[in-house]
């Protein structure tokens, strides 16, 4: 095959997987409830952190990075965090176990009201369940960005929004979307000035 062949091949499948997922009314509706969710965090003076592994750890620091600094418009910073600082990693690690380096700051910075973003291609990633689950325990609403069946995570989460895709990039991918998304519908409900 040729490369040109393998360029048409790659953008012709993402397009289909964005087709099949707004083709989907669940789905559409899981990511107009993650706006409300983290719409209605920010109103009520909550915080967000999000999570992942690998190339979700930097879709994580993404999401983050766009609240706390600006998305296309300047505006007031919104509470994020992106879970996961190198000596955190290290530390909780060496001390209790990789599947604890999330859970750890979830107890330590979360707060009721907050809300957790767990990344995960599979749904199976341990560190992201342990998080989950000690938000839960504090009440910090729950929603997973998610691959392939959705995993343990659909299970756990109060939102799950699972992508119809089975490899990591193009999960990902749509992830990305997704992200930029609720970005934006967040800075036109709570700063509607910039989108007049």
């Amino acid at each position: 095959m040729e490369t040109l062949d393998y360029w048409k091949l790659a953008f012709s499948e993402a397009s289909d997987v964005l087709t099949r997922f707004q083709s989907s009314p669940e789905l559409m509706a899981n990511c107009q409830a993650f706006s409300n969710l983290l719409i209605n965090c920010y109103r009520s003076g909550g915080n967000v952190f999000s999570c992942g592994n690998g190339g979700s750890h930097c879709d994580a620091m993404h999401f983050a990075e766009e609240l706390t600094g600006r998305y296309r418009k300047d505006r007031n910073p919104l509470g994020a965090l992106a879970l996961g600082d190198p000596s955190h990693v290290t530390c909780v690690s060496n001390d209790y176990g990789f599947e604890y380096i999330f859970s750890r700051q979830v107890q330590g910075l979360g707060r009721s009201g907050d809300v957790l973003i767990g990344l995960s291609t599979s749904g199976n990633s341990q560190n992201v369940i342990e998080a989950v689950k000690m938000a839960k325990s504090k009440n910090i609403k729950t929603v997973g960005l998610l691959g392939k069946d959705g995993g343990k995570l659909k299970e756990l989460v109060d939102l799950a929004i699972i992508v119809p895709a089975q490899t990591s990039d193009r999960i990902q991918e749509i992830h990305i979307k997704i992200i930029h998304t609720v970005i934006e519908t967040v800075e036109r409900s709570l700063f509607p000035e910039n989108y007049t």
